[in-house]
């Protein structure tokens, strides 16, 4: 497939007029055993410099675009509510008069259970904040000192009341599984006591032990005790119907919320929707090119240019439906073929007629997904589309 075969609509652009901005904070109090982020322990003299080139970036961008319209905004990190609360509100305001986040607009803040104060809350809250995500992770002291966190179960159960005091009533709560040593009946009690807090989401992660961290350290030492592969897929599976038996619904791999909860934001990134990205290694995916800012604070700071790469429409065809099946709901044949010109059968159709033969992809009711037995094959399945397009 390429660029002559798409619709006018596409080559005219074909893309969705609403972006979604994403904000990198690279700080926080300690870095995690298991994280291999761009992110910075301490280092709190540089706060006010990063903010201030963050600022300069954005209001760069949106005057660029002529202050396109966004509908989701999503603080990451590190851990944003490390910052001073003034700093936070700077670069709100930043995004706010750079670009015209639209009424409604899902506004996203990362933040740690043991960093969480009123002050910075209340800063959130003045400047349109109305979705809060906390890196809860376990509700076991153990797991939680093994994964370097610096808050434990109590301090996770307070920054939720806190925050609902604060106004906070859509807040979404980070899980992990597959931790060392852990058992189903661990993770379940991280779960139902999460459950008892009432999120409206609930994100369920499972490790990966990423080159250059601790946990990679230990692995190659052999001192890491992992789950093997059939016990973590079994508490995948345990996580997921013991999820939906509490009303949370799964709408992603990792992903759960009650009805009317589902992360806006990660969902148009899911749905290949264009997004802008700030910040220190920020990435952004915007009418068909993909740009990444540097990796390293020094080099942030100095100015030095974002990685950029032009994709072709193989590449984005690929990347829609690499994305589109990490989603229970699929891919639409009917969106790909607006944005393409072709279905998705007639860009990929061997790979696709061998995986709903062989059980691990279905099509119906006009859409392509992952069946149950897909969801856990899913890299063969995207290995197998990927050469057919190319």
């Amino acid at each position: 497939m390429d660029r002559s075969k798409q619709t006018d609509e596409t080559t005219r652009g074909g893309f969705e007029q609403r972006l979604g901005l994403y904000v990198h904070i690279p700080f926080c109090e300690r870095k995690c055993a298991y994280c291999d982020f761009p992110s910075y322990a301490g280092q709190k003299e540089q706060q006010a410099p990063y903010v201030d080139k963050l600022c300069a970036e954005i209001r760069l961008k949106g005057e660029e675009l002529n202050h396109p319209q966004a509908d989701t905004v999503f603080l990451g990190g590190g851990t944003p509510s490390v910052l001073q609360p003034h700093l936070i509100g700077k670069v709100l305001k930043t995004l706010r008069d750079s670009f015209n986040v639209l009424p409604g607009a899902e506004i996203t803040c990362e933040a740690n259970p043991g960093t969480l104060t009123p002050a910075f809350l209340k800063e959130l809250r003045e400047n349109g904040v109305n979705r809060l995500s906390l890196g809860a992770q376990s509700a076991h002291r153990d797991e939680l000192r093994l994964l370097s966190r610096i808050h434990d179960w109590d301090m996770v159960v307070s920054s939720v009341q806190l925050a609902r005091e604060m106004g906070f009533l859509n807040i979404n709560l980070d899980l992990m599984s597959g931790l060392p040593g852990q058992t189903w009946d661990k993770l379940r009690e991280s779960l139902a006591k999460a459950i008892a807090l009432k999120p409206a989401h609930l994100s369920c992660y499972s490790l990966i032990v990423e080159e250059g961290t601790p946990f990679h350290a230990l692995f190659e030492k052999g001192q890491l005790n992992l789950p093997d592969e059939e016990t973590e897929r079994e508490m995948y599976h345990k996580t997921a119907a013991f999820l939906e038996q509490a009303g949370y619904t799964q709408y992603e791999i990792s992903n759960f919320s009650l009805p009317g909860f589902e992360c806006r934001h990660n969902k148009n990134c899911w749905l290949y929707r264009d997004y802008l990205g700030f910040g220190l290694s920020a990435a952004s995916l915007f009418r068909g090119v993909r740009q990444k800012n540097p990796d390293t604070l020094s080099a942030y700071l100095d100015g030095r240019k974002p990685l950029r790469e032009e994709l072709t429409g193989q590449d984005m065809a690929f990347e829609q439906v690499m994305l589109g099946l990490r989603l229970r709901e699929g891919v639409s044949e009917e969106a790909f073929k607006k944005r393409w010109g072709q279905s998705l059968f007639e860009v990929f159709p061997k790979a696709l007629e061998r995986h709903i033969e062989g059980g691990l992809l279905a099509y119906e009711d006009g859409r392509l997904r992952l069946t149950q037995k897909g969801l856990d094959l899913m890299d063969r399945v995207l290995l197998d589309l990927f050469p057919e397009q190319i």
